[in-house]
């Protein structure tokens, strides 16, 4: 592609293969796909396309960093409408990744596709994880995931073709609730849009349950369990023992329907649909700061922000969106995909409502 833009603090990243990994532990694979373009300021350079999705050469992509308020570096994908003629004043969607995710899974789908309509996005990876840097690797970090929300909006904010007033964030499983939480503390988020999301701390408090089967839920005792073996796994790395890389654990078994949804995931990340090599589980030390984790504390101060919620009729994760959406104050809309499950609504183009999310963000940014 011919077009350049100043892409601030923007550095380009070279990025090898596909993969997998997961909410869970799932089997890896690889494979490959097609060349794109990606440029900086100074130069064009051709890399890789290392995504789990096809190329749409109607888009142009970048690879850019920037860092978060903790000076870890973020690495990002940066989706670039080529049909607008001159870029200025444009309205900018972050989107945010599945827990254990990367950005060239889901996020960076719906990125290209919202660049495709008209909207300048970034799908990142998240502190820790990815390509973006931090140390230790493949830790969950509640307060650094909402803190990297921030930081795409002040990287975005300060690109010379960006209209800062009009940056609007789409967040995915997970990625939903720490981008509600981040628009609670970040008033620069003008809409939230979530997609089959994710409450992580009622999650892991209460296990990968339904709602409609509360007896499958944790236990306090089992809760305790959770806990205290988290805590043990502490110790055994302070002491220099092996990093287990199991947020699951053994302390608690997977109750019947929780095993249903962890075979949802594993049916995506567990094979070349949305297998990536930077998609890795989360470590057990984890879980606490996780169970701690409560995102819709402060919902109801986004108003007048609007807020979207998207669920799949027949998802396990549906209950997040239907009580972020009674918590939420005005304006809000939740629309459930018929014939949907959680996962379906991360790379199923047919069944996700591309029009839907395209007019929220028309209409409110």
């Amino acid at each position: 592609m011919e077009k350049k833009r100043m892409i601030r603090n923007g550095a380009l990243v070279a990025a090898p293969l596909i993969a997998v990994g997961a909410i869970i532990q799932f089997t890896l694979a690889d494979s490959s796909g097609e060349n794109n373009v990606s440029a900086d300021e100074n130069e064009t350079e051709t890399v890789e396309w290392d995504k789990t999705f096809p190329e749409n050469e109607n888009v142009e992509h970048q690879k850019v960093t920037f860092e978060n308020r903790y000076g870890i570096e973020l690495t990002a994908d940066m989706y670039l409408p080529s049909n607008v003629e001159d870029l200025e004043n444009m309205e900018a969607i972050i989107v945010g990744h599945p827990f254990g995710g990367v950005k060239e899974q889901t996020s960076g789908l719906y990125a290209q596709e919202m660049a495709d309509r008209g909207f300048v996005t970034i799908a990142f990876d998240a502190s820790f994880n990815g390509e973006s840097g931090g140390e230790p690797r493949n830790i969950a970090s509640p307060e650094a995931f909402v803190e990297d929300f921030s930081a795409a909006v002040d990287f975005l904010g300060t690109q010379e073709f960006i209209d800062r007033d009009r940056i609007g964030v789409i967040g995915v499983c997970a990625s939903g609730g720490f981008s509600i939480s981040a628009a609670s503390a970040d008033p620069r988020l003008k809409a939230v849009a979530t997609v089959s999301m994710y409450d992580m701390g009622r999650a892991h408090r209460e296990g990968l349950g339904y709602a409609p089967i509360p007896d499958e839920f944790m236990t306090e005792e089992e809760r305790q369990l959770a806990l205290e073996e988290s805590a043990e796994q502490r110790w055994i790395e302070f002491d220099g023992g092996e990093v287990s890389y199991d947020l699951v654990g053994e302390a608690v078994p997977l109750k019947p329907s929780q095993e249903a949804a962890a075979e949802e995931f594993s049916e995506y990340y567990g094979t070349e649909r949305g297998q990536h090599p930077r998609s890795l589980p989360m470590t057990l030390t984890s879980r606490g700061a996780l169970m701690n984790f409560t995102p819709f504390s402060q919902i109801e101060t986004i108003s007048p922000r609007p807020m979207l919620f998207i669920a799949g009729e027949e998802a396990h994760s549906r209950y997040y969106s239907e009580e972020a959406y009674e918590l939420a104050s005005e304006p809000k809309t939740l629309e459930i995909v018929p014939n949907a499950g959680h996962v379906d609504l991360y790379d199923q183009v047919d069944l996700i409502p591309f029009d839907t999310l395209e007019s929220f963000f028309s209409e409110n940014l």
